[in-house]
């Protein structure tokens, strides 16, 4: 893994920021990682961020996304 702070967490920790183990979190990162090489390859600029962090970031986000049916029934 690429982020220093992501291999000083436990297991449990890990899967409290990510919703997935660091097992399943390297598995998916490799298919990811693989569809974004062939793609990049054909056309277009390189990435500001990694394919690790832009897959970590989209993990912490539907994590931490709150729906609008949520919202409904905290503000009934």
């Amino acid at each position: 893994m690429e982020n220093s702070h992501l291999k000083t967490l436990k297991p449990e920790e890990f899967r409290r920021l990510t919703g997935v183990k660091a097992e399943t979190f390297a598995k998916m990162l490799a298919i990811i990682q693989k569809a974004i090489q062939t793609k990049k390859a054909k056309v277009g600029r390189p990435n500001k961020l990694s394919c690790e962090q832009m897959f970590l970031m989209t993990l912490e986000y539907l994590r931490e996304y709150r729906t609008y049916s949520i919202f409904q029934k905290v503000m009934e």
